[in-house]
């Protein structure tokens, strides 16, 4: 993962509540486990007319041309719920939004964002509504600026809104760290554990050793 740096983008209003997961990716639109691939089902089934891909519906806010390079979502509250699938944040992800903006998230879906660099910023409804008939006006120029290190959001420098998002989460943005990367800042503590635990019980490393050797000697005899 890339840190997090400051943006400045068209933002996209989509105020409505309990935004599943399934509604950000139907389970038809996920054809393999990956994480490209998915932003052209993401939303299909508001994005296009009877779900087929070559007839986009002019009245979902994702197709209009006023929103075209959208890099920041506006929700209402409980975006996410539904089932755990990555593939949710990864279609948001491919697609370009980069920040969302809502009352709350489900918490795996947060934890999901948080694992792929994507922002996951929480404001009260009263203030995104706020901020969404500011982006109305004229999306294209009225554009946010968002600054994770101040917990900022900000309107072109006229007006400025402070969201909230756990420290830990808001440092693992900040640095661009994986959940790899995280588990190698203990990587002191887990070679004393293992250090320590081959004393406490060095049978469990010697079968290990003799399972390893007795698989390269049956491979050495292929």
């Amino acid at each position: 993962m890339q840190p997090f740096e400051p943006i400045t983008a068209v933002a996209l209003p989509l105020l409505r509540d309990n935004i599943d997961t399934d509604a950000i990716i139907p389970s038809r639109e996920i054809t393999a486990v990956s994480k490209s691939g998915l932003s052209s089902g993401l939303f299909a089934g508001w994005r296009y007319i009877g779900g087929d891909r070559g007839r986009p519906d002019p009245a979902f806010e994702l197709n209009a041309p006023a929103y075209r390079g959208a890099q920041i979502l506006l929700a209402g509250d409980n975006f996410g719920c539904g089932s755990s699938r990555e593939q949710a944040v990864w279609a948001l992800a491919e697609y370009g939004l980069r920040v969302l903006v809502a009352p709350s998230f489900n918490p795996i879906f947060f934890r999901n964002c948080v694992r792929n660099g994507v922002l996951a910023a929480m404001l009260p409804a009263a203030k995104i509504a706020e901020i969404a008939d500011w982006v109305r006006a004229d999306p294209q120029a009225n554009r946010l600026t968002v600054h994770l290190g101040e917990r900022a959001i900000r309107a072109s420098g006229e007006r400025e809104w402070t969201f909230a998002i756990a420290d830990d989460a808001r440092d693992v943005l900040l640095r661009g760290a994986d959940p790899i990367d995280e588990t190698l800042k203990l990587e002191e503590r887990i070679a004393e554990f293992r250090a320590a635990d081959r004393l406490r019980r060095p049978w469990v490393y010697e079968i290990g050793s003799r399972d390893r050797d007795s698989v390269q000697a049956d491979t050495d005899m292929l």
